[in-house]
């Protein structure tokens, strides 16, 4: 029975997508309980950034298929509805004002590989296998697969990825320029530990609106973008954050962004 476990690592919240007995394999109870699990990191002043990741050195193996097996019974709204957990999941992570950084061991394929490219950062072992599995079992991609690898790869490359379902590691994974970091064997989650702690003392707000930016850059005219990055830097040069990060940097001192974070709200 898959649940999500977390643990605390000094700012870096962990959610651990814990069902090795199915390699982890995603289902509707998953999607409430880690959709919950990011809500309370999100209210959380202690978590400056999330760190996802798989037990049992898998990242996740995609939908479970003894469960979408069922939905050939169903009409097509309830499949719908089915799917729209995996989506809303999705758009969460997406809509997390704080990094959220997927730490990938053995593997992500079909839905998983979806939950790892939707997480702003990607660290991954070498060996890692990842794979747009869907046509393995005559099913379609879903959880934004196909936006995400359309975001670094030629329409050649994805067409040729989704209709063969072929496996790629790490290595070739970094090669496309979808990875932050490789890691070595059993190593990604530390390594993706570390690089959440670099992120979680910067100042949340600008931060929040950098993810923004950056999820809006892809699908926007340079128009739109110039008038994005007016806004939020209109607000972010009001803010307490940009006091202390420019005072730190004019008495040449590290910047405590994270006081401001932890400050109770008035």
């Amino acid at each position: 029975m898959s649940e999500v476990l977390q643990e605390q690592r000094g700012a870096v919240r962990v959610l651990i997508n814990h069902d090795p007995a199915t390699r982890n394999a995603l289902n509707a109870n998953l999607y409430a309980a880690l959709t919950a699990a990011l809500d309370q990191a999100q209210a959380d002043p202690q978590v400056g950034a999330i760190v996802l990741a798989g037990g049992g050195n898998f990242f996740c193996s995609g939908g479970d298929l003894r469960l979408l097996a069922q939905r050939r019974s169903m009409a097509p709204q309830q499949r719908r509805a089915k799917l729209e957990g995996l989506h809303d999941l999705i758009r969460h992570i997406g809509r997390c004002s704080k990094p959220v950084i997927a730490a990938v061991e053995g593997g992500a394929a079909g839905a998983g590989l979806s939950l790892a490219l939707a997480c702003d950062l990607l660290v991954t072992t070498r060996q890692a296998q990842f794979s747009v599995a869907y046509v393995k079992v005559g099913l379609t991609p879903d959880g934004g697969v196909t936006a995400f690898l359309a975001q670094f790869l030629s329409r050649q490359m994805l067409t040729q990825l989704c209709l063969s379902g072929e496996r790629f590691n790490g290595e070739r994974l970094h090669a496309m320029g979808a990875v932050n970091q490789l890691a070595e064997a059993g190593q990604a989650l530390e390594a993706a530990v570390q690089l959440a702690a670099t992120l979680a003392d910067g100042p949340a707000q600008a931060m929040a609106r950098i993810k923004h930016l950056c999820q809006h850059a892809y699908g926007a005219t340079l128009e739109e973008q110039l008038e994005l990055e007016a806004q939020h830097m209109v607000l972010s040069q009001g803010e307490d954050e940009a006091a202390e990060g420019i005072h730190a940097f004019l008495e040449k001192r590290p910047a405590d962004f994270r006081r401001l974070r932890q400050a109770p709200k008035q």
